[in-house]
């Protein structure tokens, strides 16, 4: 596949046939990564440019856009979300909807109303969640490259599991206008690509503050991409506690990165933590709790499906209960029980003192080290159906989660392969707004391990 960078550089009759390949491709794949490819539809295509693909919920002028649940199907986009004018003034455009777990609300895209999208590299396995989607076109060779969004590690997670490299900014570096909101606090739209420099080139042309959005951050930005410097040499700290969880490919994975930083002439220091435990309990009080907010609008009177005839209270529940799925539905009960009488300061007021010495914890890392070496989840990609309850779900979220929480920039790529061939992925985290460190070490553990598919 065409990396990004070369895509550039095509003039508009090469880029109309890489569209009709791509196209092509997508119809001959049978992974569903694309919504298209599930409905049996032709990939949606806005503009000239090129092709970027775009979860389904980023809003996209004239499209359909449902972020995979029931309850929008039918809903068109009145407007572009400000990622998506910005690809355009790049020379980029919005190429076919990703599947998604339902209002990103999932870590394996399995809750989708359109049906599962299938790991390219296994197809018995998951891709990921809940930018499942982004992750298995680019990886699957039917996208140059994609934009997810990750509220506790939904665009790294997927990019770990299916080999390809996933970025999220720092909270606010990236304009959230125009995206449907899972957690406003925690939300961030980044790239999925096939290599670090590629991720570096589609964070800047998305990048930069947006008076549309009030979480933008106003703070002066500075291109990455044309800096990129993988021979820097960087300071990497490293949590021991935290891959003691993990599985052994991880561990061996871990180990193997943590060399490869060595003999290129990092400098390696060994830190601690807060119990994941107690990072879990805190990301999903925090993140319920803005759910059950953010999704109350949709309750069929404004847009999207409209059910029940009985009168106003019987259309808000037959509407919800017929247009949400079981897992966002089991959200927005536990969001809505953390902020009700009562509950409100033993939970969602602890919750958000807990976020606050995660931060606190990470800036105290960040007084020896410019970069934080973590795994991304605890394990390869599962098989479908691994996920016996929420609960499993939710605790191969440990490792991105603390990110979200934190505000923190951090970047996902493969580093090596557990024995049935699956990726395994790491992570790097950096300091708020130093995404320049965070490609930097990335392109230096890239060519330090010259991982290939």
């Amino acid at each position: 596949m065409i990396t990004l960078k070369e895509a550039l550089k095509l003039n508009s009759d090469e880029l109309k046939k890489l569209k009709e390949d791509l196209a092509s491709k997508a119809k001959e794949s049978d992974i569903g990564a694309y919504v298209e490819q599930l409905t049996n539809t032709d990939i949606t295509d806005s503009s000239n440019g090129v092709p970027i693909a775009i979860k389904d919920n980023i809003n996209v002028k004239n499209w359909e856009i449902t972020c995979s649940s029931n309850i929008l199907k039918g809903y068109k986009s009145p407007y572009n979300a400000t990622v998506i004018n910005k690809l355009e003034e790049a020379g980029l455009c919005a190429f076919g909807r990703t599947n998604m777990d339902e209002f990103a609300m999932g870590s394996s895209t399995e809750s989708s109303c359109y049906g599962k999208t299938l790991n390219p590299v296994d197809n018995t396995k998951v891709p990921g969640g809940s930018s499942g989607g982004s992750a298995a076109a680019v990886a699957g060779g039917i996208a140059i490259a994609a934009l997810g969004t990750d509220t506790g590690g939904s665009i790294r997670q997927p990019a770990a599991y299916c080999g390809v490299v996933g970025m999220k900014p720092t909270y606010g570096r990236v304009s959230r206008y125009g995206i449907t909101a899972y957690s406003s606090s925690l939300d961030q739209c980044g790239p999925i690509t096939q290599n670090v420099e590629d991720a570096a080139i589609l964070y800047d042309i998305i990048s930069g503050n947006d008076p549309m959005d009030s979480t933008s951050a106003n703070v002066e930005y500075e291109p990455v991409a044309p800096k990129l410097d993988g021979d820097r040499k960087l300071t990497i700290a490293v949590i021991d506690s935290f891959v003691e969880q993990a599985s052994p490919a991880i561990q061996e994975g871990y180990k193997k990165a943590i060399k490869a930083f060595e003999d290129a002439g990092h400098t390696i220091v060994h830190k601690n933590m807060l119990d994941t435990s107690k990072i879990l309990s805190s990301y999903y009080i925090v993140a319920t709790a803005e759910a059950s907010a953010n999704l109350s609008r949709f309750d069929g009177v404004r847009y999207g499906n409209r059910k029940g005839d009985g009168g106003l209270k019987d259309m808000y529940t037959q509407t919800k209960s017929q247009g949400f799925g079981e897992e966002v539905q089991k959200r927005i009960m536990l969001g809505s029980f953390v902020l009700s009488s009562g509950y409100y300061d033993a939970y969602y007021i602890k919750a958000q003192k807990v976020r606050h010495l995660i931060k606190d914890e990470y800036e105290a890392i960040f007084n020896d080290a410019d970069l934080i070496l973590s795994p991304v989840a605890p394990t390869t990609a599962p098989e479908f159906g691994s996920f016996k309850t929420s609960l499993e779900m939710y605790l191969s979220d440990i490792y991105t989660i603390s990110v979200n929480l934190a505000g923190l920039p951090a970047i996902s790529l493969p580093v090596s392969k557990d024995e049935d061939g699956m990726p395994v992925g790491l992570q790097l985290i950096g300091k708020a707004y130093d995404e320049q460190t965070v490609f930097d070490g990335a392109l230096a553990l890239e060519k330090a391990v010259n991982y290939t598919k």
